[in-house]
């Protein structure tokens, strides 16, 4: 008996350390280590209570303050995709909102313009459109670098938003309406109901306000919001499980050098596509529930401008490390809304701000990694060669 149950245990011990090895990263997203995973079940949960809080410094008063939170998630979880092909791969792509309008436009199509689908058919479906377009865009442009590849990834989502526009299988010109929500789980007044916060005289009441949970009614964006953060969740947990493995890895040879990494045996033009078919359905994804929120699409919907503040949030906080993406979303979604009350100056300001952080921080708020340490190596070599100039 002695001997089987050794014989057993040799056997089992390869596969343990080999799924400990799988589960670590995943350790470290739950931040298991030391007081991390506490301080960081915290955050989360008051990220969840914001919309129930309505804290007076952060709170919009002049636009519905669960609105926003829905769509700053929005940005965030393009960001999320975009920060796979720019920061990752290393691929500019200033048409992902091409991807963004194909997400939607599949759920549109399919819950009202062509069928009644559920929703939670009409998401897997948007996702592998979207991830399919990505491929069908990325097989015959990636062999493109630099520049070429920028402005053909900006023609796609101009020919995106004229194709819908002229083909009236899609709405033509005057879009889609009527999209369905997501449905309703329990009973019609929710699960249960949590009554909002007011500051209206300086310190915190119970407002009339009540938000059902699960409950994705047309007035309350709540539910959307808590929908869409719990997505970004998951999206950020598979982000650092791919980031931490031979994937990433090559994505950031990639990056850095494309001919060395081909030299080296990587098959860079297999995992540039990886890259734009992931991110595609990110921004399918995030498209997909943009439209399930406000039940309407149109072309306008969807401009180039629209595209170039995704690249801009990605930029701004930080290509290749997801923490200053998410943060270069927040100051891109957020920060119009919070002074709208500046109506005439607000994008003014939202402008200089956005000059002032790349002037200043060219790198982002956040850089990745990699880059601090290519930057301090330049800073040495620098100064070395300063030193050598000197004697």
């Amino acid at each position: 008996m002695n001997n089987i149950i050794s014989g057993l245990r040799a056997r089992l011990a390869p596969v343990a350390d080999r799924v400990g090895t799988a589960l670590e990263p995943v350790g470290r997203v739950l931040g298991m280590k030391s007081v991390k995973y506490p301080l960081r079940t915290v955050g989360v949960l008051l990220i969840y209570a914001l919309p129930i809080l309505h804290l007076p410094l952060i709170n919009t008063e002049n636009s519905d303050f669960s609105g926003v939170l829905f769509t700053v998630g929005t940005y965030v979880l393009v960001a999320l995709g975009l920060n796979i092909v720019i920061g990752y791969a290393g691929l500019l792509d200033l048409g992902y909102v091409g991807f963004y309008a194909v997400g939607a436009y599949t759920v549109g199509v399919v819950t009202s313009e062509h069928g009644q689908w559920p929703f939670f058919l009409a998401l897997p479906l948007a996702l592998v459109v979207t991830m399919a377009s990505g491929v069908l865009l990325g097989a015959p442009t990636l062999r493109v670098r630099g520049d070429y590849l920028a402005i053909v990834t900006m023609g796609f989502g101009e020919i995106i938003r004229i194709v819908a526009r002229n083909t009236d299988w899609l709405g033509g010109a005057g879009g889609i309406n009527s999209i369905p929500s997501p449905p309703d789980i329990g009973p019609e007044e929710g699960l249960f109901q949590i009554p909002h916060l007011s500051w209206q005289y300086g310190y915190p009441t119970i407002d009339d306000r009540v938000t059902k949970v699960l409950h994705f009614g047309v007035l309350d964006a709540t539910p959307y919001f808590w929908m869409i953060l719990t997505t970004i969740i998951l999206v950020i947990c598979a982000d650092m499980l791919i980031k931490n493995s031979r994937v990433g890895r090559a994505w950031e040879a990639t990056r850095e050098d494309e001919d060395v990494a081909e030299l080296m045996g990587v098959p860079t033009f297999k995992f540039k596509l990886l890259a734009f078919a992931m991110g595609a359905c990110i921004g399918g994804l995030a498209g997909a529930m943009y439209a399930t929120r406000v039940g309407f699409i149109n072309p306008p919907s969807f401009p180039l401008m629209l595209s170039l503040l995704f690249v801009a949030a990605v930029v701004i906080g930080g290509a290749g490390n997801r923490w200053g993406a998410i943060l270069g979303a927040v100051i891109v979604a957020y920060l119009p809304e919070r002074f709208r009350e500046f109506a005439d100056w607000r994008l003014l300001v939202f402008g200089i701000a956005l000059i002032v952080i790349v002037s200043f921080r060219t790198q982002g708020l956040f850089p990745g990694r990699q880059k601090k340490r290519v930057a301090q190596a330049e800073k040495e070599v620098q100064k070395l060669e300063e030193g050598a100039e000197i004697v």
